[in-house]
Order: C-alpha cells, then structure tokens, then sequence
C-alpha cells in the first residue's frame, strides 16, 4: 500500500487551512489542520512527516511552537516550515535559530510552497515519502526508481509525463483541471501555458497504450484517471 507524507497545517485563518489542505491533496499528501499552536499541542505529532506553521498565531506563536517541538525527543527531527509576514533578517535568523528547516514569505503561492515541501522532505529524510509504487492492472509506477512499465515493459516517459501520471495514480478518479495540475507538477517560477498541459496530456496517453483511454478528459472542468 502506497504511503504518502503526512503533514500538519497550523494557521488560526480557517480560509488558509482550507485552501492548503486542498491543494496539498492534491499534490498527494495527508494533510490534517489546527487554528492555533495550542490546538497542534494536543495532537499525535509524531505521526507527522512535516509541519507547515503561521508564525503570527494567538498566545503561542509558530516560533515558539517550533521551539517546544525542537526540545522534544520524538519530534525534533520533523522538519518544519514557517509562513510568514515577518521578513527582516532578524526575524528569519530568530526562526532559524529555533530550528525551522525553510520559510515562505506570505503571500506566497501554493506552486512555491508544495516546492519547498518536496525539496525539505527530500533533504530531511532522503527521499520524500509517497508512492512507491502505483498501479493499475499491468501499468505500474515505480517512483523510487522513476520507472513506468507496462505488461513488464519499460514506458520511457518525461518528467513531467511522470509526474502527471503518479498525480493521476495517486488520485484516481478524481478530475483535476489544468490549474490543479500546474500547481502539483510545475515548478513555481516556470511559464506554462494550458496547450501545454494538453500536449503532454495527449503525450502520455499515446506512450501508455491500452491505459491511454483510462486517462479521461471532462470538458470544461479537466483530466483524471479512471481504472
């Protein structure tokens, strides 16, 4: 059974919880949300893989959380980021001194936040932890090894046809319009126009061919993948 990384949004707007938890599932994580440090406090937090915290927050703030989480035996080693408004270099040099791993300075986009998760989680544990190995029938895709094969055939797929297929994989059945997947599978600071989406789109769905129908279109609202 794939296992995805699983994160903790702490931020006391509603609105910003609700929009992380949705994109970040998107872009194939476990997500759960907390309004305030305190609230975090009082969950499991060493089921977490990461935390991704607001540092202006009620009476404990997303600095001193990450302090108590530092001082913690069985959580010092998940990694934390810090959303923040706050960005002169004393601020930052506080953060880091408490044991914050990254930042993003607010506002931020969610491109640029998902890129600075995948890049701490492979740094903090090797390797970000999600799929191994995703499949449907005979198509199966191996992310440790970046490898998609059909019927034990190698598919030779690009990167990005890599990505949007594990997107797909780890989501099946769910409809994801190109907005969705640009977020999940571009990087923040690249120029993606939707023809380009379409054309690896129809890329993929030539390389995998007899799973090539299972990639579906829903006019007007996007891809997704059915079984």
């Amino acid at each position: 059974m794939a296992t995805k990384s699983k994160i903790l949004v702490v931020d006391d707007e509603d609105t910003i919880c609700e929009v992380l938890k949705l994109n970040l599932e998107i872009a194939g994580y476990e997500v759960d949300t907390a309004n305030s440090a305190e609230a975090a406090m009082k969950l499991p937090l060493a089921d977490y893989d990461l935390f991704v915290i607001d540092v202006m927050m009620g009476e404990m703030n997303g600095f001193d959380f990450a302090s108590k989480i530092r001082v913690t035996d069985e959580l010092k080693n998940i990694p934390i980021i810090i959303c923040t408004a706050k960005d002169s270099e004393e601020d930052l040099l506080d953060g880091f001194s408490r044991g914050i791993d990254d930042y993003v300075k607010k506002p931020f986009s969610i491109r640029e936040l998902i890129v600075r998760i995948k890049s701490v989680l492979r740094r903090v544990k090797g390797g970000e932890v999600t799929d191994s190995s995703l499949t449907c029938n005979t198509l199966v895709l191996d992310a440790d090894k970046k490898l998609c094969t059909i019927d034990g055939e190698e598919v030779p797929l690009t990167k990005k046809e890599f990505e949007i297929l594990r997107l797909f994989l780890q989501n099946k059945g769910r409809i994801f319009s190109r907005e969705e997947i640009l977020s999940s599978v571009w990087e923040d600071d690249v120029l993606v126009i939707d023809r380009t989406i379409d054309v690896n789109i129809n890329r993929l769905r030539k390389k995998l061919r007899q799973y090539g129908n299972n990639i579906i279109t829903k006019l007007g609202y996007g891809y997704g993948f059915k079984d």
